[in-house]
């Protein structure tokens, strides 16, 4: 499909020269006579570049610039004029236009301006389509009470530069809301930066959270910039912040008082412009007075405490999760979206989900992989989740099958398959036997916890699905 290029122009004689050297180069051309007329096919024709007069009667280019950026800001403008200026050009810069170029025209300029116009329209199309998938992918999705209190807690809070801290159980969606205050705050446009505190070793979180000049301790061959700075400007998501220590506590207590971080290995402190937002499923309170958090840092960063529900207190969200789930699921794996019958979705609003949320696309995931058919039914579901009563509707394991590795003996295809999948049932089981405490299951198996959680990734082990 040819590209299509709008000509913006009061001259009739440009508009001609320029239909007839961009057709012959085999593009599909529009033209307009004035500023207006050019906003008008700008909405009705869909080009994917223009070009634009700066000298027009009535409104000048400048101006339909700047209409057209409300109008569609991911489309590739190129400024002309006949008497450019560095004002000009500076101010079409801003504006948004990609190229200023000058009369008379040049054939060479006006072919290469449209090449790199249209690579820069394809890569705004692409970016848009990503960063919607994106914002799909981590939607709040619900529409009970106690939700609703929570994300109009979160309109409220989001325009603002107040810390926010998210309190709830693991899997309750507690990293959703944070994207949702980000999303919807002032510093959009800017960095969202995660930081699972429990999952980066003691030994590197410092150097993670505030970076390290070359040769600050054994292995830092290289310097490294901190998450705070990564995120200036931004937002930067304190994950799982109960389980910083308590030299990591005092230093962010310091970007938080200060606005500035300090290298590991340098005296010289740099200014950050940060958004901080902590998330934790521990009860702080109780961590403040067994003297394992500090109250001043718990003070900086509940100035405003949201609290995410667990699924159990919002039951009827679960067939819009389950909708939503199976949607995503399809579209990421090009494959046609299953049903759930009403008896599955009975089922799922009748199960424990201790790993809330989280759990549950899980089991949602799951069910659409091992089942061949359109429709999930109850028993589908029934095989695979524990009712809240605490019975257990699934078979009891044979005396031959219950060994963790009997399975992979019978099923594994290859050795490695065989290797992976007795390993995976063998960290379950460690876990099991240690609570599933991630810190004390590393120390018993003699592997480093930072090892544990890329184990714990590569075979998506989690106690929601695994408990």
């Amino acid at each position: 499909m040819k590209a299509r290029i709008l000509v913006v122009d009061d001259e009739a004689a440009i508009r001609d020269t320029m239909r007839m050297l961009l057709e012959y180069d085999g593009y599909d051309v529009i033209v307009a006579g004035s500023g207006q007329e050019g906003l008008t096919m700008v909405e009705r024709e869909h080009p994917d570049l223009v070009f634009l007069d700066v000298k027009m009667a009535g409104m000048d280019g400048l101006e339909a610039l700047s209409r057209l950026r409300g109008i569609n800001d991911a489309l590739p403008v190129v400024i002309v004029s006949a008497h450019g200026t560095t004002t000009t050009a500076l101010e079409a810069g801003r504006l948004g236009a990609f190229r200023f170029i000058e009369k008379p025209l040049s054939k060479d300029y006006v072919i290469d301006a449209v090449r790199e116009g249209l690579e820069l329209g394809s890569l705004r199309r692409e970016n848009r389509q990503l960063r919607s998938a994106l914002e799909t992918r981590h939607q709040v999705v619900g529409d009970t009470s106690g939700l609703k209190r929570v994300m109009d807690q979160v309109r409220k809070a989001a325009p603002t530069n107040a810390t926010v801290l998210i309190l709830g159980e693991s899997g309750a969606g507690k990293e959703l809301i944070a994207r949702a205050i980000h999303r919807n705050s002032l510093r959009a446009k800017e960095r969202f930066v995660q930081v699972n505190c429990a999952a980066i070793p003691e030994e590197l979180i410092e150097s993670e959270l505030f970076g390290h000049e070359r040769g600050a301790f054994t292995g830092a061959t290289d310097k490294q910039t901190g998450k705070f700075e990564q995120a200036d400007r931004g937002t930067i998501f304190l994950d799982e912040v109960g389980d910083m220590s308590a030299k990591t506590q005092a230093k962010v207590l310091r970007v938080l008082q200060e606005g500035e971080v300090e290298r590991l290995g340098s005296a010289r402190t740099i200014k950050v412009d940060v958004r901080v937002i902590a998330a934790t499923n521990k009860d702080l309170e109780h961590e403040i007075a067994e003297g394992r958090f500090r109250e001043d840092l718990y003070f900086r960063l509940s100035v405003i405490p949201l609290h995410a529900p667990p699924l159990r207190d919002r039951l009827e969200d679960i067939p819009a999760l389950v909708a939503h789930f199976s949607a995503q699921f399809s579209r990421e794996n090009n494959r046609r979206p299953a049903r759930f019958s009403t008896q599955a979705i009975e089922a799922l609003k009748q199960a424990r989900w201790r790993g809330n949320v989280r759990e549950l696309k899980n089991v949602v995931e799951r069910l659409l992989i091992m089942s061949d058919r359109d429709v999930i039914d109850g028993a589908d579901v029934r095989a695979v989740v524990r009712p809240a009563d605490g019975s257990d509707p699934r078979p009891a394991a044979s005396p031959s099958s219950s060994s963790a590795p009997s399975a992979p003996v019978e099923t594994a295809a290859t050795l490695r398959e065989f290797k992976e999948t007795t390993e995976r049932a063998w960290l379950v089981a460690k876990l099991r036997e240690n609570a599933w405490n991630i810190s004390k299951t590393a120390e018993v198996i003699d592997t480093p916890r930072s090892n544990l959680y890329k184990k714990l990734e590569q075979y998506r082990i989690s106690q929601e699905a695994d408990g």
